[in-house]
């Protein structure tokens, strides 16, 4: 049994996440937030784990699931960057849009991770900065129930209790 999320959850999909991919995850409010994706399965040098997917989540809400794309931007990010696997979508929590990469209206820019096990601060490729930058995600791997946490918190939403075996 899938533990309980904030996210709605839809069908899941066998389709392997790309780069410039859009997707939408539904609220229990019914308003969907939009994410992006940088980074598809990178390989273990550029990533934290193999295969891990660097994405964002935008902060701006609408009642359809169809993305603004002047609102998808660096400045409205909802949570730093952050390394996921492909269960959020295997299980139907992401949602596929479409595939815009390249599409400059939405700017990247460089992202500052934190890596915990060897105390110091990655960009994005697992290379080493100087020190921190705001916004600094985690250089680790966030399970679909961690988005979630994340996402509930951001927007205000209680989170779900952990039951036994959520972990």
């Amino acid at each position: 049994m899938d533990p309980k999320t904030n996210l709605v959850k839809a069908k899941g999909t066998r389709r392997h996440p790309e780069n410039g991919d859009i997707f939408y995850m539904r609220l229990p409010t019914g308003n969907y937030l939009f994410g992006r994706v940088r980074f598809a399965e990178a390989s273990r040098e550029k990533a934290p784990m193999p295969g891990a997917t660097l994405i964002y989540i935008y902060s701006w809400q609408s009642p359809t699931p169809q993305p603004d794309y002047t609102m998808l931007r660096r400045d409205r990010l909802l949570i730093p960057p952050l390394w996921t696997n492909r269960m959020s979508w295997t299980k139907g929590y992401f949602q596929h849009v479409e595939n815009r990469a390249g599409d400059d209206r939405i700017i990247f820019g460089p992202s500052c991770f934190h890596d915990k096990f060897r105390d110091r601060y990655v960009n994005e490729h697992g290379n080493r900065v100087s020190g921190r930058a705001e916004p600094c995600g985690s250089w680790a791997l966030v399970s679909y129930r961690g988005i979630d946490d994340r996402v509930s918190d951001a927007v205000g939403i209680v989170r779900v209790p952990m039951e036994p075996g959520d972990r």
